[in-house]
């Protein structure tokens, strides 16, 4: 499998090259924001991200960049006619739409977070929230001081699972004063420290019980090893926008 690794100098970008060189594949095309010369491989601006995937074999694109440069990535996949992994988060309505309409024309795949057990959670939270439905929910997320997006990609895809559970309710980011918890509201919470790796929480609570359920990353590289296996699962399917879930199924 030939990849092309955007934000190749970045925390994640690292990994993916990492993790890419560790299980015997080759990174065709490393591409950030300036050439430069990182581990030992040569990065290229991504100004020419397009013409390299025109020039080099590539099967898929693994990005884990911002929401401004994915969509310019995205655009050079969808001329190119190449697969993209897509593991960026804090993408706008619009921006999310756009993703999925790449679909039509190329194998896409997106996904808030690439770890296997997340993926289990997900499941573990939304047949809690169901089962569990007159049961207070507050969901929390701790991620290093860099990261730009709040609440996390993966806090909101908890949100998602229990909304599918239970229907609407009406989101409370933080507290202050006197706000008593009012009926149908979920408290979200993000905090930001230090180089965690990332840490999520969904907590149920009863008048006499407490439920919490919680996962912790203890190396990005478990995001990066991942976005390989979805990008080898990708990399020989028809046009379409998957899930990360379809992967682990299959």
């Amino acid at each position: 499998m030939d990849i092309a690794a955007t934000g190749a100098t970045g925390q994640m970008g690292t990994n993916v090259m990492k993790v890419t060189r560790d299980r015997g594949e080759n990174i065709s095309i490393a591409v950030d924001r300036e050439k430069t010369e990182h581990r030992g491989l040569e990065v290229e601006s991504d100004e020419n991200l397009e013409q390299l995937l025109r020039e080099n074999k590539v099967d898929v694109i693994v990005d884990f960049t911002v929401p401004e440069a994915t969509m310019k990535y995205l655009e050079a996949a969808r001329k190119t006619e190449t697969a993209i992994v897509i593991g960026t988060t804090g993408f706008s309505e619009d921006q999310e739409k756009r993703i999925e309409e790449a679909g039509e024309e190329i194998p896409v795949l997106k996904a808030s977070n690439f770890s296997p057990s997340i993926n289990v959670m997900r499941e573990l939270v939304r047949e809690a929230a169901g089962k569990l439905e007159k049961y207070d929910i507050e969901v929390t997320e701790t991620h290093h001081n860099r990261k730009r997006d709040a609440p996390s990609g993966t806090a909101k895809t908890f949100l998602s699972e229990i909304e599918e559970a239970r229907g609407g309710f009406e989101e409370v980011h933080g507290r202050e004063g006197k706000q008593p918890r009012e009926k149908g509201e979920i408290g979200v919470h993000a905090k930001r420290a230090g180089d965690i790796k990332g840490t999520h929480e969904v907590l149920l609570a009863g008048d006499e019980e407490v439920l919490k359920i919680r996962h912790r990353s203890e190396s990005r590289e478990v995001f990066a090893s991942g976005a390989l296996r979805a990008a080898e699962w990708l990399q020989d399917k028809k046009p379409g926008f998957y899930s990360f879930s379809e992967v682990l199924e299959e």
